[in-house]
């Protein structure tokens, strides 16, 4: 009777390797970075009050406890957002740009963003009062640095002095954030995409004419005649009527002398 023989014995698993305090970085710096995506796509689309965290955990694929963990919950996790866009927006429109390059970039920088460009306009709304700031005192803090870079535009001659700061200031970030907080009205009126390169480029020409300010280039567009502001063209109509009207005066008085 042939021996029996004995089973082939299984491979021995290999120890599991412990991971290196850097790739444990890693990996907690790519969680914190899912949760962020998945709380930036709930938070513009509810706004603070409307947001759960469990959706957001869900959306992230990460234990709820994790935005605790990380962020301390769902007021440290708006405030890092926050924190963030505020990076963005300095990092797009440094103090040197040109008011042309400046609006350009921060055109993009919304347009390319619009779940982020929701939550500023969320905190535009008075969305969140949790940290008992007044939503008019943090704007306020927020745009002053750049209401005064734009009055000292104003001061060298960049943009006009015609135009309020104030009025300049307010008309760009409608011209910004229109296509995140109305799109299809924006698509209506220009019969392009809201996010397009066209509507971006379009808006920006028009507000380089209005404002009688400088191009990238250094060129101001006021000067292109088929592109003149109209505050140039209403300065340019009083200026030819008294111009006619001191003709007209000269030639009155010419022919009284020769009556005489």
């Amino acid at each position: 009777m042939p021996e029996s023989e004995d089973p082939p014995s299984r491979p021995r698993r290999q120890p599991r390797r412990a991971s290196t305090p850097d790739e444990r970085g890693r990996a907690a710096e790519q969680t914190r970075d899912r949760i962020l995506q998945a709380a930036v796509q709930e938070f513009g689309a509810k706004g603070y009050a409307g947001a759960r965290t469990a959706e957001i955990a869900a959306r992230a694929g990460v234990n709820q406890q994790l935005i605790s963990y990380y962020f301390g919950g769902k007021r440290g996790l708006l405030d890092e957002l926050r924190r963030r866009w505020a990076a963005t927006e300095a990092s797009v429109r440094p103090a040197d740009t040109s008011f042309a390059a400046s609006v350009s970039a921060y055109l993009d920088a919304t347009l390319d963003r619009p779940d982020w460009a929701r939550l500023v306009i969320w905190q535009a709304l008075g969305d969140d009062r949790g940290d008992q700031v007044d939503p008019v005192d943090s704007q306020r803090a927020r745009l002053g640095p750049a209401l005064e870079r734009l009055r000292q535009r104003q001061r060298s001659g960049e943009v006009t002095s015609a135009v309020d700061a104030e009025f300049i200031l307010l008309l760009t970030h409608l011209v910004t954030f229109a296509p995140v907080a109305m799109p299809s009205i924006v698509e209506a009126i220009f019969n392009v995409d809201p996010y397009s390169p066209e509507y971006r480029d379009r808006c920006l020409a028009q507000l380089l004419t209005l404002l009688h300010a400088q191009d990238a280039a250094g060129t101001t567009s006021a000067t292109d005649p088929d592109t003149t502001s109209p505050i140039a063209a209403d300065d340019a109509t009083r200026a030819d009527d008294a111009t006619r009207v001191d003709d007209a005066t000269r030639v009155d008085d010419e022919i009284g002398a020769d009556d005489e």
